[in-house]
């Protein structure tokens, strides 16, 4: 599966910045947030302490300077830097919040405890705190009053997640940065919890129990440099009103939503990455404007909804579209053409037909290069492919054939995979690959094809064919490939009689070769020198020749299971001079080519571990 992230960095409270978005490239599960670590700063604290004790002059200035944290107040199994801005009680079992801590504590960790509740005059008296972390306690709404934070005019991030909490806090001071109120089982948030907060940037309060009756219109009321909102994995069917304008990053996914109001997203001329994924929304909860004043939209995610067809008035900034997991069935000709700046486009798991794609559906997007459209209904290669497509994924539709044009635009192809559809030999055109000069993977495996095809791409590396009929290699079929590093034929059926002579000679830069589950009676030969890893398990191979070997010196993996060799068909010399070799399987045929293998084994994991040893 393709997953991308957008990470915006939140503003500090001295400075305005510009939320900026990161790509991460990576097939992933795109991370909600992160947890803030007080840990990592009181080590930084303690190797500042260590180094200026050892300083005499410099320690002496400090103690001046600053007042100290006597070690008879330090809570507990709790560490406490020297001057005491730090306090860590993070995960040493708490049941109780520390009493009697001195004002002049800065940070405090109480995350991963017991904490229950929180005694007013324990805390409000702490009126220099900036960060107070109870994250992963058993704190509930009843064990903190509601205008528990209120007077501490100097916090700036509060940590509540996971939790017990049903209710958010009524009041909060008005210096906050961040609120963290994720994993609790909150149904209603206050005028006043987010409201009159000039610094806010980012509240988190996603895997909670709200919905639309207990989020006020105006909870963000005088709060209106929020860049961060994470409202995911609730019950809201509707998108929240006045939403802050700032706002650079939105999450409502996995929710309810069935619509979006006209106008929700038009005031919000900063966003740039906005989760819609796993709700209810169709064509008909949207307009044509519902995204269309998001000029600095990069990243939309509308997967997993009940969309039939692309929606209308997309802005033209978006790099990523997530389109999956719908019902859509057609691409006009207009829908995508004006996102200049789109590069991936996940179209698979709907109901496109190639006839349901217009020829010029792609016309203009010079910068889309990753398109997937696998799991559809597509019948053939669709028409008015991107012309500067790198990444095309068409496996697991119905595609029969491969005519001579259908990739004649796409010469800047690396990856295309075709596997599992109904793709025939004979419905391959022998230049159907012509112009992909720089394809590097190619995929057909799960088709219905009889022999390996001709025409195949000369600057292949990956070649993958398994899971198909082939019963022969024809002459020639792989004549050029000098590029070739791996090449996949399991489950076909192939003998060694159906493979032209010199077929893997040909292959000079070939490493892996999976031959398994066929019907080869004995090693192939003429095995390229480069080769590394041998795969011929489940095939019906009676011997191994003294030479069997004799080509593939940087041998490392032979793997020979599941097959019908006996006793005394494995020579003795079969395996002698393969100083690479690492692995050789030869389990499930009798007892001496066993202890073969067991042999080999033992021998590498011996060298391996003379290895560690010198290292």
């Amino acid at each position: 599966m393709f997953l991308s992230a957008w990470n915006c960095i939140s503003v500090s409270a001295s400075a305005m910045h510009p939320c900026t978005p990161f790509l991460l490239i990576s097939w992933v599960l795109i991370s909600i947030h992160e947890v803030y670590s007080q840990e990592e700063e009181y080590e930084y604290y303690l190797e500042v302490t260590v180094e200026e004790e050892n300083n005499d002059v410099f320690k002496s200035l400090v103690d001046e300077m600053k007042p100290t944290f006597p070690t008879l107040l330090c809570p507990t199994d709790c560490k406490c830097s020297q001057e005491g801005a730090v306090v860590n009680c993070a995960g040493v079992d708490l049941r109780e919040f520390p009493s009697n801590l001195p004002d002049i504590i800065i940070h405090i960790s109480l995350q991963n405890n017991q904490i229950e509740e929180i005694p007013p005059e324990d805390l409000t008296r702490l009126y220099n705190l900036e960060t107070l972390n109870l994250q992963n306690n058993r704190l509930t709404s009843r064990g903190i009053p509601d205008d528990l934070f209120e007077h501490l005019e100097n916090l700036n991030y509060l940590y509540l997640a996971n939790n017990k909490l049903s209710l958010a806090p009524r009041f909060l001071p008005s210096s906050l940065i961040s609120a963290d109120f994720a994993a609790n089982n909150i149904t209603k948030i206050y005028e006043m919890t987010f409201g009159h907060k000039p610094n806010l940037r980012s509240v988190y309060l996603h895997d909670n129990k709200l919905t639309d009756d207990g989020i006020p219109d105006n909870m963000f009321n005088r709060s209106n440099r929020v860049e961060t909102l994470i409202l995911s994995s609730n019950f809201l069917k509707y998108v929240p009103k006045n939403l802050p304008p700032a706002l650079c990053k939105l999450h409502l996914q996995n929710n309810r939503l069935e619509s979006i109001p006209t106008g929700a997203f038009s005031h919000l001329t900063d966003l740039r990455e906005i989760y819609l994924l796993n709700n209810r929304l169709t064509n008909d909860g949207m307009d044509n404007e519902t995204f269309t004043k998001l000029n600095k939209l990069e990243y939309l995610d509308l997967s997993s909804n009940n969309l039939t067809k692309i929606p209308s008035g997309l802005p033209r900034n978006i790099v990523i579209l997530h389109l999956e997991k719908n019902s859509i069935r057609f691409i006009s000709d207009n829908v995508l053409t004006q996102i200049r700046n789109l590069e991936y486009l996940l179209l698979h798991n709907n109901k496109l037909r190639a006839h349901g794609i217009h020829p010029g559906a792609f016309v203009g997007l010079k910068k889309l290069h990753t398109v997937h459209m696998y799991n559809n209904l597509l019948e053939k290669v669709p028409p008015g492919l991107p012309r500067r497509v790198k990444t095309l994924m068409l496996l697991h539709n119905q595609i029969s054939s491969i005519s001579k044009n259908d990739f004649a635009t796409t010469y800047l192809l690396e990856d295309l995979n075709l596997s599992y559809n109904k793709i025939m030999s004979g419905n391959v055109h022998k230049e159907a690959f012509r112009k992909l000069r720089l394809l590097k993977t190619l995929e057909l495996s799960g088709n219905n094809l009889k022999s390996v095809p001709y025409g195949l791409p000369k600057n292949l590396e990956i070649l993958r064919l398994k899971d198909n009929d082939i019963s022969s290699v024809p002459q020639d079929s792989l004549t050029g490939m000098t590029k070739l590093k791996e090449l996949y034929l399991s489950n076909n059926k192939l003998k060694i009689s159906s493979i032209y002579s010199g077929a893997w000679a040909e292959l000079s830069s070939l490493q892996l070769l999976d031959l398994s589950g066929n019907q080869l009676s004995y090693v192939p030969s003429d095995l390229p020198e480069t080769l590394e890893y041998l795969y011929l398990q489940s095939n019906k191979i009676i011997t191994v020749s003294d030479n069997a070997f004799e080509s593939t010196p940087n041998i490392k993996g032979i793997f020979l299971r599941f097959n019908l060799l006996t006793a005394g068909s494995v020579q003795e010399g079969a395996f002698e001079g393969l100083d690479k070799l690492q692995v050789l399987d030869i389990e499930s045929n009798l007892s001496k080519a066993s202890r073969k293998s067991e042999q080999y084994t033992k021998q590498s994991e011996e060298e391996e571990e003379e290895e560690d040893e010198m290292e």
